[in-house]
């Protein structure tokens, strides 16, 4: 399985870059800007939980047989704490639970003065890859 470019993907689309990626933490940041925002021109919830799912997900991947596996959401939830009309959110997402079949990350959103957004936590599939 080919993976996409990322302009190519919803994390392109937000704006969404990678950062750190390490066995233990991954982190990624997004504008608050017309794209990620809702209606009332704040972050919209659905915006941080994409960019949470993607943190997840790339953890995960980056933990797996990649040859063999692939790393699916299965379950996210999210708590959005503090609004955001403009600027940069990061992503810092660290492993709970790294399992055989799944993993769970826990996710905190801030921003530029490292003031919680949002606290998400994913659990994420590992699953074989189709040949």
């Amino acid at each position: 399985m080919q993976i996409k470019p990322v302009e190519e993907t919803i994390a392109g689309v937000l704006g969404i870059e990678m950062g750190e990626i390490t066995e233990d933490k991954v982190t990624a940041t997004m504008p608050v800007n017309s794209s990620t925002h809702q209606p009332f021109g704040q972050l919209h919830g659905g915006a941080s939980v994409v960019l949470a799912e993607t943190v997840a997900s790339v953890g995960t991947w980056h933990l797996i047989d990649q040859e063999n596996e692939i790393a699916v959401g299965l379950e996210i939830n999210a708590n959005h704490i503090r609004g955001k009309r403009d600027g940069i959110v990061t992503a810092v997402g660290t492993p709970l639970h790294k399992g055989r079949t799944t993993m769970v990350w826990d996710i905190k959103i801030v921003d530029e003065e490292n003031r919680l957004i949002c606290v998400s936590r994913c659990t994420v599939a590992i699953v074989q890859k189709k040949k």
